[in-house]
């Protein structure tokens, strides 16, 4: 097998008509790799700071942004176990954090004091334990867990200061917990079919009705997208009947549909602010994730700064529904957080996470492009050419296939492809036959023939 260099070198480019071009210098494997990775984006009750994880110590640990300054501050200082930041507790500079031990993946959740204490609140040997909100007075913390049983998640709630724990769905069926109401009157439960069918379900905590949103004539993915704050509607995604996921409000006391949002790509999230002031829509718009936000009272769509072509990550609106965090990257960038008011003409960036060793221009945009199949379907792909690359200037070319069933290649920062790429060889992401984002159809075309 060829051997790639990793030694830094520089290749001087010399366009068609013989001008001499910038030169690019060729960097390790490593120093594609050395980059810190953020997850998270709680704002404190305040909003004055955000609440994320970030690997920058070697392993994840807790850090708190200052989004005046963007300073940070390390919380936690794990040098073995994982930590990833939870949220504030409402009112306190307490913090709540997730962990496991030693990779076991029963991650727990843990109670951080002002005074540096930590207490498990989920304990148990063989428990896994996971976030699920605040009621809307945040006076009430939900979780799930499988402590009573290892094949399925119950939903507790907890009262900060108590911490005493409260079953209040026994879920014996083996339903997934899909969103709820603010007090958690209403739940919505889903139960997997196959990788492309589920159903979905509605349960009345008080009377104990379990109503089936989903339709089994009409069969496809049904997915909860929260409520809304008066308890009248319920919002799910669906491609059921169609050849995309579509947003669908239900109302509760009706069974009323109506379609509330849909294009030629999948809706991939949608959810509301905290007084449903907005709506925040993602699409999986031809490989690249794309934010929508909307006024729900008006219908209009809301205008915000962005980076062009950049990939959203993650995306939180503040309680108070005045900032927007966002989380992007590109192609040839890592995720980095920014945050803004609504109505503000620019993104403050909070974090730097790309390694300083390597330029972003001299790294490559992705594109998308896309080839007739040896039965004429056409495939589409993600391609990364490199900048040394022309019809004089041949390049060796590698063809990537992401894993699946299912599954994407997207547009966003690959630390493998962008060194194979400043090395002098074109890759090419295929998102073969099978590959979700391109509709039910496409995503169903390797079933019994992977």
């Amino acid at each position: 097998m060829k051997k790639i260099l990793i030694t830094i070198a520089s290749v001087l480019l010399i366009s068609c008509t013989g001008k001499q071009q910038k030169e690019i210098p060729s960097y390790s494997a490593e120093q594609f790799y050395k980059n810190v990775s953020l997850s998270g984006g709680s704002f404190s009750s305040d909003e004055n700071e955000l609440l994320v994880s970030s690997n920058e110590t070697g392993i994840f640990n807790v850090f708190e942004i200052n989004i005046a300054d963007g300073s940070r501050r390390q919380i936690t200082s794990s040098t073995t176990d994982s930590y990833f930041s939870i949220d504030y507790v409402p009112g306190t500079k307490q913090i709540l954090y997730s962990a496991d031990k030693g990779g076991n993946e029963n991650s727990h959740i843990y109670l951080l004091k002002e005074d540096g204490s930590v207490t498990d609140l989920t304990p148990g040997d063989a428990v896994k334990a996971m976030f699920s909100g605040w009621s809307k007075d945040k006076k009430t913390m939900y979780f799930q867990s499988n402590k009573r049983d290892p094949r399925f998640f119950d939903l507790y709630k907890m009262n900060p200061g108590g911490w005493k724990e409260e079953m209040i769905y026994k879920n014996t069926e083996g339903y997934d917990f899909g969103g709820s109401t603010k007090d958690r009157s209403i739940l919505a439960l889903v139960k997997s079919i196959s990788t492309s069918e589920n159903r979905l379900f509605l349960y009345n905590s008080s009377s104990g009705k379990i109503t089936e949103i989903s339709e089994p004539e009409n069969p496809g993915t049904y997915n909860g997208s929260g409520f809304s704050d008066d308890k009248k509607y319920f919002y799910y995604t669906t491609d059921a009947g169609k050849e995309f996921t579509y947003l669908v409000s239900y109302e509760i006391s009706t069974g009323n549909r109506n379609v509330i949002y849909e294009t030629d790509w999948d809706v991939a999230m949608a959810g509301l602010s905290e007084n449903d002031k907005y709506r925040a829509i993602v699409i999986n718009e031809d490989a690249r994730y794309v934010l929508k936000i909307f006024d729900v009272a008006t219908g209009k769509e809301i205008q915000y700064p962005t980076i062009p072509g950049a990939n959203i990550v993650n995306v939180n609106i503040s309680d108070s529904e005045k900032l927007l965090m966002l989380m992007l990257g590109t192609s040839k960038s890592t995720g980095d957080i920014y945050v803004c008011r609504f109505g503000d003409t620019e993104l403050k960036k909070l974090t730097s996470t790309m390694n300083p060793e390597i330029n972003p221009d001299n790294l490559v945009y992705a594109q998308m492009v896309r080839f007739p199949s040896f039965d004429g379907m056409t495939i589409p792909a993600v391609y990364y050419k490199p900048l040394t690359a022309s019809v004089r200037s041949k390049v060796p070319a590698l063809v990537m296939v992401h894993g699946g069933p299912g599954g994407q290649s997207t547009i966003d920062y690959n630390p493998l492809i962008q060194f194979l790429v400043n090395h002098d060889y074109a890759v090419l992401a295929v998102n073969n036959r099978g590959s979700s984002g391109y509709g039910k159809t496409f995503f169903k075309m390797d079933d019994r023939d992977h």
